[in-house]
């Protein structure tokens, strides 16, 4: 079997790990978690790291840390995973959707300023798998309407976005009043489960470092005036993710060889869309996508199906958040059309994409490909 993911160890692990056996310190409490929190946010460039125990957890802190509360309403993709909206609704917030743009499945900017009402607090910038998104325009329609931009940064651990506003190659991640990093282990830097809060603001990282550790007040442990969660990362965890992070170049360098073979090698098959990337872009290829041409015939389930029989994992599209049943059921984007979102699940799978990955086995999943597109 060719996996869809497998993580790939290069550095100090083991060693680190075994640190934490040797001395006792497996909790939240032990030093690695700070090490990791301070290394992150160094190579991001950003003063405050506050590490949490997944990427989900991640969102719904980062946007407490901001504000978000009853009545607010954030803007977001739909093409997302339900994570963003699952972290509105705990905060009492609404998420408002907007569509896709169809090269990069990143969320279409020039749409997000209809979507501003009166009970907005922020924008959500979901970078997709590993391409920024288009930060500019969000960067204008914050300014304008007093916005907090929260970048939902999981997939894009390292990506840089070209700012022709600040002239800067800045990194994903660093660009908004917050974000949050998911460290499961099909991401870059992995520590099985795992996520993180960046910020460089005081304030947010206090808020979000409070809300991680249920809201103790800083004066007495056991009183809380605010209801929090115990979102907490273990020792052994940040362990692990303080090893990736002095590796991140890389395993940079690892995702963007191989996306270079993959996209020559996509190129030769008629009807199939390798991932592109646009001038403003550093991608890191979180996961190599393809879309398919619809005049093919065949829909993206159609190919995964047949790829099992090469024993070769695959994974689909996100299905839009509009599209959900459970929202839908509970009121939510009824009678809410994302025509690009659609098309992007319908024809978009994402294939091998771990950086373990040999040559042989991109040959192979090519030669699949190619076949079953005959």
């Amino acid at each position: 079997m060719i996996p869809v993911n497998e993580p790939l160890f290069l550095g100090n692990e083991k060693q680190y790990l075994n640190e934490c056996i040797d001395t006792g310190w497996v909790s939240s409490e032990g030093p690695f978690v700070k090490k990791f929190e301070q290394s992150f946010a160094s190579y991001l460039g950003l003063s405050h790291g506050v590490s949490v125990c997944n990427g989900t957890a991640a969102v719904e802190t980062a946007l407490y840390a901001v504000g978000v509360g009853p009545g607010d309403e954030v803007i977001m993709p739909s093409f997302t995973i339900i994570s963003c909206v699952a972290a509105c609704l705990r905060l009492g917030a609404k998420p408002v959707l907007v569509d896709i743009e169809p090269v990069t499945w990143n969320m279409d900017v020039r749409q997000i300023e209809s979507k501003v009402t009166k009970n907005t607090k922020a924008i959500m910038a979901v970078h997709i798998y590993g391409h920024p998104v288009d930060m500019d325009p969000v960067f204008e329609v914050a300014e304008k309407h007093n916005l907090k931009i929260v970048e939902d940064a999981a997939e894009v651990h390292g990506a840089e976005y070209y700012s022709q506003k600040k002239d800067a190659w800045l990194k994903c991640g660093s660009m908004g009043d917050v974000a949050a990093f998911s460290f499961y282990a099909n991401k870059i830097i992995n520590t099985g489960e795992g996520g993180m809060v960046v910020t460089r603001d005081d304030t947010v990282a206090k808020r979000a470092q409070s809300y991680r550790n249920l809201c103790f007040r800083a004066d007495k442990r056991f009183l809380h005036d605010e209801l929090g969660y115990n979102f907490r990362m273990t020792n052994l965890q940040a362990a692990v993710g303080l090893a990736q992070v002095e590796k991140i170049d890389s395993y940079i360098e690892i995702k963007r060889k191989w996306a270079d073979v993959y996209r020559a090698k996509f190129s030769k098959i008629e009807g199939v869309k390798f991932q592109p990337v646009k001038d403003y872009a550093r991608s890191v290829y979180w996961m190599y996508c393809i879309e398919l041409d619809p005049k093919l015939g065949v829909e993206a389930e159609d190919l995964m199906n047949r790829l099992r029989k090469y024993k070769i994992g695959t994974r689909p599209f996100f299905r839009g958040m509009h599209d959900q049943p459970v929202l839908n059921e509970m009121g939510l984007f009824v009678g809410e059309s994302y025509p690009m979102t659609d098309h992007a699940y319908k024809y978009g799978l994402y294939v091998p994409s771990g950086m373990a990955l040999t040559e042989k086995q991109v040959d192979v999943v090519c030669d699949a490909v190619a076949e079953e597109l005959k």
